[in-house]
């Protein structure tokens, strides 16, 4: 058979056995099984076993759980509150007034949690209620959350950076690095389109609420202080150089569980909750990546990553028009598959062809981050759209569609990244020197 005819089955069979309603993790065994059986000459079973074993065995994947625990902690206190009372008496002279507290406080929350999802159901929990009693339309509010909660993704530390990192074979600590910017410039994006938002449509703009004195912005501010400590604690450790990505994480959990117990919610029952959600969430995560990891072994052993790598490489793309295929290809993909999914099940076949055609392997980190942002908010798969449907009860069209706005400002964000690549690298530069 040939290669197409190969990649065709085993695709059909990818998409039979997902309908069907199986996990996605067991539907990867299932396919890297199937194809080692009839195209490959090596016991499947045997193959199976240490490909599993050594995925899961990984050092640096153990920063994954850890970081996961943190943010169901975090999901606990009453950080978001705070986080809404330090930041709004700030944003009331921006156009467009508390809106920019749905950025901010996603921009925040993302460093210290790495999940998209999470971001936006924290933040989500604080600021929509708020935003509705105010008087803000409903489109705008749940919009903006649904394009700023995507910034767990990017702002470090981020779960996906670390899947990509072990799929990919790229330091973690150095992605977590190079994501700084990229996060800021797009929170700087979907802050400037609010601003944009509030100039057009003045009256849908409710009125500011009382002005306070600078002293009172600045005792407002003290709510802030527990989570830019824990910033501090986790992303000063990684960049200092005083502890690894694994460190940094158990650095993260520690101060959760203190800021949790100042803060009086930190129960027995709290705290089994958190372990339970994070040990749910990750035994998820892992049984993807070992289902993935166990599919590129078999794609190697059929060949099809080299022979898909020569196709490509014989169509005589630039990196710009490979990139824009790649991009098209990954929010096509976001429609069927969530992120880690996306990351893990394509690394063994684009990573041949991404270093054939000479494209930094740290850079092209960031520029999955930012594509699998968006499959975060295209139906009907979209994480952040669930989220969000589950809080307010509408429409997940609709919620699509109040998003769109951010969607293209994503895609303006990888423009400008390939246009200054030195918006990630930079960073990572400075820290080697």
């Amino acid at each position: 058979m040939s290669d197409i005819g190969i990649s065709l089955l085993l695709v059909a069979a990818l998409f039979v056995i997902l309908g069907s309603g199986v996990w996605i993790g067991l539907t990867l065994s299932g396919v890297a099984w199937l194809a080692m059986q009839l195209f490959s000459s090596r016991p499947a079973g045997d193959a199976m076993a240490v490909t599993i074993w050594g995925s899961a065995s990984s050092w640096t994947l153990t920063a994954l759980p850890l970081f996961v625990w943190m943010g169901e902690i975090l999901f606990r206190t009453r950080l978001s509150q705070d986080m809404f009372r330090g930041l709004a008496p700030w944003m009331q002279a921006l156009p467009g007034r508390l809106l920019h507290v749905n950025v901010v406080g996603c921009a925040i929350f993302a460093a210290v949690s790495g999940s998209s999802a999470a971001t936006c159901a924290t933040i989500g929990k604080m600021s929509l209620p708020e935003l509705k009693k105010r008087g803000y339309p409903d489109g705008i509010s749940v919009g903006s959350l649904a394009g700023a909660g995507t910034l767990g993704l990017l702002i470090p530390p981020s779960i996906i950076m670390i899947v990509y990192g072990v799929s990919a074979d790229v330091s973690i600590a150095q992605l977590f690095i190079a994501g700084v910017l990229p996060g800021v410039l797009l929170a700087l994006l979907f802050s400037g389109y609010l601003v944009f938002w509030a100039l057009r449509n003045p009256s849908l703009v409710p009125p500011a609420d009382e002005r306070m004195s600078f002293a009172r912005k600045l005792a407002e501010s003290r709510h802030l202080i527990p989570v830019v400590l824990l910033i501090a604690a986790v992303l000063g450790s990684i960049y200092s150089g005083i502890a690894t990505a694994t460190e940094a994480a158990a650095i993260g959990v520690l101060g959760s569980l203190v800021i949790s117990a100042v803060q009086g919610s930190l129960s027995w029952q709290t705290f089994k909750d958190s372990l339970l959600g994070g040990t749910r969430l990750y035994c998820m995560i892992a049984l993807i990546l070992a289902g993935a990891a166990f599919l590129t072994l078999a794609m190697g052993y059929i060949g099809l990553p080299r022979h898909l790598a020569e196709w490509i490489g014989s169509l005589g793309l630039s990196q710009f028009q490979l990139l824009a295929v790649l991009m098209v290809f990954y929010i096509v993909l976001g429609c069927f598959l969530d992120g880690i999914s996306m990351v893990v099940l394509t690394m063994g076949v684009i990573m041949p062809t991404i270093q054939k055609a000479g494209i930094d392997p740290l850079w092209f980190g960031i520029f999955i981050v930012l594509v699998v942002e968006m499959a975060q908010i295209t139906p009907p798969v979209g994480f952040n759209l669930f989220v969000l449907q589950g809080m307010t009860k509408r429409e997940i069209g609709w919620i699509a569609k109040v998003t769109l706005p951010f969607f293209f400002l994503m895609i303006a964000a990888v423009g400008l990244i390939y246009a200054f690549p030195q918006i990630i690298t930079w960073l990572p530069q400075q820290m080697r020197n």
